[in-house]
């Protein structure tokens, strides 16, 4: 018997050497990525504009590299019309609408005043065509036939587009109409009309080669796009111009130059070649002093961390989107990402899962975190798995 026991002890003693020996050989549950430290890039002060706000933003990243009064609440006169051709291309692919779809011309429509595509009353016109009317020759004939085609009228598509500007976190838009045409109650900021282009931008990128199209021609009227820079840099494929009196000239533009778009917004200038010029300055300063980075993919593995009572021990990590970030240029060899870990990571667990942050900076500044998430599925282990794993957890918690 006492053979027994003293068998029994050394079978014990055993076991916790080996947990201890376990215990000081775990990974570490955060950890920083060294990176190679050069001289800063210098950069210029921004270009002042001659308008009443704007606003530069990468639109990968959202990051917002220049802006004046991008908040302000302003009429966006026929930028209006970038929500209404969202609304469009959001139930196209959605597949509650098709480019073939027939749309009946109202009267009203008809009549509308300012810029038209030439649309006749009682006719019929193709959802198709209607887009690139609002886009291209900034219908405000096409932007009433759809909104009535959509919504069974303007005001009631005026809601869906309100409902639309909150959910894209737009706080400082009200729409009345479809069409940007004056209203007290109609306004926007630029802040808000660079969220939307993002937006389509990412979210539509097969009906996006629209924006860039110089001309379409419809009931025999030929009419070119109102964005000249789409003729002055090849870099720019879009988006929309505005003009009334109260707005001012105004001008939403997006250009892409090698890995890197941006998109401009200036709104309150005093002529078409004056919203050009401004624009220009704007971008100008975005490639040269800015980059965009693709530093992780989605999906790829970053860390393989310590997994408690799984059927298996580590468990894959990493993002659930591309990261992006907008960063000087030549100051990318200083970003350094840290991986920050729960302490405890226990099965069962589902793909998807957050189960820490990633953060990257340059120095002391953070400039940005992004879920770190699981990569797979760990269904628990068996009984003993789980036993063992909780003793090992005990006394990870003494040391600790």
């Amino acid at each position: 018997m006492r053979v027994v026991f003293a068998s029994f002890g050394r079978q014990c003693l055993l076991t916790l050497v080996m947990v201890c020996m376990a215990v000081f050989s775990l990974p570490a549950m955060s950890q920083p990525s060294p990176q190679p430290v050069i001289p800063q890039t210098m950069i210029p002060s921004p270009p002042q504009l001659a308008a009443s706000s704007w606003i530069l933003m990468d639109a990968d990243t959202g990051e917002v590299l220049v802006e004046h009064n991008s908040q302000e609440r302003l009429p966006p006169a026929s930028l209006t019309k970038l929500m209404t051709a969202y609304l469009v291309e959001r139930e196209l692919n959605q597949g509650n609408i098709a480019m073939g779809d027939m749309v009946n011309i109202s009267e009203k429509a008809w009549r509308t005043g300012g810029s038209k595509m030439f649309v006749e009353v009682g006719t019929q016109v193709s959802i198709q065509d209607l887009l690139y009317g609002i886009i291209i020759q900034s219908g405000n004939d096409a932007s009433v036939a759809v909104a009535e085609h959509l919504a069974g009228g303007e005001r009631p598509f005026a809601d869906l587009m309100n409902q639309h500007a909150s959910r894209l976190g737009m706080n400082n838009t009200n729409f009345v109409n479809a069409t940007g045409l004056p209203d007290s109650e109609h306004y926007s900021s630029a802040h808000d009309l660079a969220i939307l282009s993002q937006n389509i931008i990412n979210e539509y990128p097969e009906h996006y080669a629209i924006y860039a199209e110089r001309y379409f021609t419809y009931n025999g009227i030929r009419q070119p796009n109102r964005n000249n820079l789409l003729w002055r840099d090849p870099s720019v494929d879009g988006l929309k111009t505005g003009h009334t009196e109260a707005a001012g000239y105004c001008l939403v533009a997006s250009a892409k130059r090698d890995d890197m778009r941006l998109i401009s917004v200036v709104m309150g200038t005093s002529s078409e070649e004056a919203r050009v010029q401004e624009t220009q300055k704007l971008l100008s300063y975005g490639f040269r002093y800015f980059e965009t980075l693709k530093l992780y993919d989605q999906g790829a593995v970053l860390n393989t961390p310590r997994i408690w009572k799984g059927e298996k021990d580590q468990l894959r990590v990493g993002v659930d989107r591309n990261v992006h970030m907008t960063v000087p240029r030549g100051r990318s060899e200083e970003l350094t990402a840290r991986l920050n870990l729960q302490n405890s990571i226990e099965a069962p667990i589902q793909a998807g899962e957050r189960v820490g942050t990633l953060e990257v900076r340059i120095d002391d500044e953070t400039l940005g975190e992004f879920p770190l998430v699981a990569l797979e599925n760990v269904e628990e282990g068996g009984i003993f798995k789980r036993l063992f794993d909780t003793i090992r957890q005990f006394f990870m918690g003494l040391f600790d």
